[in-house]
């Protein structure tokens, strides 16, 4: 019998259609929902540290507001609001007659409080305060979404937790820059591992202008900007996002240098500044000194915490590096720790100023994620124990520069 071939043949079926990229709107949302747990986790465990705070602070006749917002850096921060960049000390004898001026402050943290004071009827003490909290919050959205990126859910959200529960993470309730750096530094990372070169570029302008060592993400953008320019080098002028993001990055830091260079008459006018205030890069001769005294000296409690800090805080940089991270958290990292250790004077600020090196935690959140719950669990309440103590004892105890 021959093969019935009366049969239509049918034609094939056309391919489905792409589907239609996400609008940037709906992406945010889809990471705002992911991030949602660890963001619950992170607001409850410094929920928990303030009301700790408050508690012993009312009993020991302190009024929390006031050590959140208005204490050391904030109220120079305050003086700025109030009256622009005009504020000094008088004199010091004790550092031969230097009077310390406002311009050792970045401008962005101030300009954000001014804009709050300006549409809100509300103080620049509660706009300080409202401007770190906020920003601690978008940090540790970005911190979750660059974990989630490299690792995963669970490892993000280990991340986060661990951030929120360092020692001295009661400095992300207070009115200092560390928290807006460190939502800044976060999405610019990201935006780097998710090649958006102009928001990379953008955020790591604004992060060179929030503080000084701002610059730790403008050469994290550029280190990763030069890497990725190197790997299309047949195609260079097809990839103008990335030089446009690398120019763009050192904008804000150089600007505000700039701007103080004019103002004092010198194009070393900023230096000259933190060179009044006694704050130079040294490579740690300062903190080598520093650390002899403790040794053989009494000190505050605060100094020998600041001392185990910076200790772990190189053992976890080490970790880091063998874990051979993407070059823009490694360079990033990198120069928050030789910036901090390298720095003269103000040691008991030392782990403040490593706070938005939140990349170290990574060997630790990998290694949470992959424990057994218990042990998670029990890990967490123990850091949750020593940041809750930790943090009330530092804004009522401690008398030292935070």
């Amino acid at each position: 019998m021959s093969a019935d071939t009366s049969a239509p043949i049918r034609a094939p079926e056309p391919p489905a259609p792409p589907p239609a990229p996400l609008s940037a709107t709906t992406r945010l949302c889809a990471s705002l929902r992911r991030a949602a747990p660890a963001l619950g986790l992170y607001a409850a465990g410094r929920l928990i540290g303030l009301v700790c705070m408050t508690v012993w602070a009312g009993w020991v006749g302190k009024h929390p507001r006031t050590l959140l917002g208005y204490s050391w850096d904030s109220v120079w921060y305050v003086g700025i609001v109030r009256h622009g960049y005009n504020s000094t000390l008088p004199p010091d004898p004790a550092k031969h007659g230097v009077t310390f001026s406002d311009m050792a402050f970045f401008p962005l943290f101030p300009m954000l409080m001014r804009t709050l004071t300006t549409l809100l009827p509300i103080t620049a003490v509660t706009a300080g305060l409202v401007v770190a909290w906020v920003s601690a919050g978008v940090a540790a959205w970005g911190i979750y979404a660059v974990g989630e990126r490299l690792h995963g859910r669970r490892v993000g959200t280990a991340l986060v937790v661990l951030w929120g529960l360092l020692p001295h993470a009661i400095v992300q309730s207070m009115a200092y820059t560390e928290p807006l750096l460190t939502a800044l530094a976060a999405w610019s990372l990201y935006a780097v591992l998710t090649r958006r070169w102009l928001w990379a570029g953008t955020l790591a302008l604004l992060a060179g202008a929030s503080r000084p060592n701002g610059i730790a993400v403008v050469a994290a953008v550029c280190c990763s900007a030069a890497a990725e320019l190197w790997e299309r080098r047949t195609s260079w002028r097809s990839s103008w996002r990335v030089w446009a993001g690398a120019a763009l990055s050192p904008l804000g830091w150089l600007g505000y240098l700039a701007w103080v260079g004019y103002r004092r008459g010198s194009w070393h006018g900023y230096f000259a500044v933190q060179d009044e205030w006694g704050s130079r890069f040294d490579f740690g001769v300062n903190a080598l000194r520093f650390i002899r005294y403790l040794l053989i000296s009494k000190a505050s409690f605060a100094y020998f915490v600041a001392l185990v800090i910076l200790g772990v805080a190189l053992v976890l940089f080490a970790l880091l590096t063998a874990d051979r991270p993407p070059l823009s958290l490694l360079i990033y990292t990198l120069v928050l720790v030789t910036i901090t250790l390298g720095g003269s004077n103000y040691f008991a600020s030392k782990p403040r100023f490593l706070l938005p090196a939140f990349p170290l935690l990574l060997p630790v959140a990998v290694a949470m994620a992959k424990a057994r719950p218990r042990t998670a669990m029990l890990t967490g309440g123990a850091l949750a124990g020593l940041s809750f103590v930790y943090g009330t004892y530092l804004l009522t105890v401690a008398r030292i520069p935070m």
